[in-house]
């Protein structure tokens, strides 16, 4: 069997190489095989180049223009080959030592979705040592997760999660059309309006910093909002 580890880069010079280094020495459960899918979205620094000395270790793909995360997530599934598939971010806040947590409840036939949460026991500090990073983000994913429990009847804790993890039988019975962040409001919305559960995995995260390359803003909020509603109302 194998996992089709799929990796979104837009601007990570500073990162890539080192996630990448994780992935391939993350364990993962017995005869498990890991096929590195990673999605140039148009980098405009020298994260092109790192890669193209990764070519050999992993499969590289690029979009000559930047589209956005889905567009390079739905770039990275079209040529997966595994038969459960994973999301990866290039920045370091999630760690690949997750991955055997994250794929048991799938091999163990508990799950056939399982996202990784963040949010089941991370608090909000405004102040003190160890205050949240970013806390309007915290709250921002607080209130899009209970928005997706209230229209879908659901009972996640973080909809906003990078590490989703679904099979290849779910994948290929859903059309995906995020070009940007409302990839995690879309895939979500149509895993839950299919009736599929969604299993939940508490992990650890180290949240950046927009001075230390985070790119969702605002406005990927706005669009989530309206994401959520759109196929739970119209699509």
């Amino acid at each position: 069997m194998k996992l089709s580890i799929i990796i979104p880069v837009y601007n990570e010079e500073k990162t890539i190489s080192q996630i990448l280094y994780m992935i391939k020495k993350a364990k993962l459960p017995k005869g498990l095989q890991r096929e590195i899918i990673v999605v140039d979205d148009g980098s405009s620094d020298l994260t092109s180049k790192i890669l193209e000395q990764q070519k050999a270790s992993i499969k590289y793909l690029r979009h000559n223009n930047n589209m956005g995360k889905g567009a390079a997530i739905r770039t990275g599934l079209e040529r997966a080959t595994g038969e459960i598939f994973i999301i990866q971010d290039a920045d370091l806040e999630y760690n690949p030592q997750d991955y055997q947590r994250l794929i048991d409840p799938i091999l163990e036939k508990k799950a056939k979705v399982v996202f990784g949460t963040r949010l089941k026991n991370y608090p909000l500090k405004f102040w003190g040592k160890n205050k949240t990073v970013l806390p309007t983000h915290l709250i921002a994913n607080r209130l899009l997760t209970t928005l997706t429990n209230i229209l879908y009847g659901s009972k996640l804790t973080d909809m906003e999660t990078c590490y989703k993890v679904f099979t290849k039988e779910v994948i290929s019975n859903i059309v995906l059309k995020a070009h940007r962040f409302d990839f995690e409001p879309e895939l979500t919305a149509k895993i839950l309006k299919k009736g599929i559960k969604i299993y939940e995995v508490p992990i650890v995260t180290h949240p950046r910093t927009y001075a230390q390359g985070k790119k969702i803003g605002i406005w990927d909020g706005l669009v989530a909002v309206w994401t959520l509603f759109k196929y739970r109302f119209i699509n």
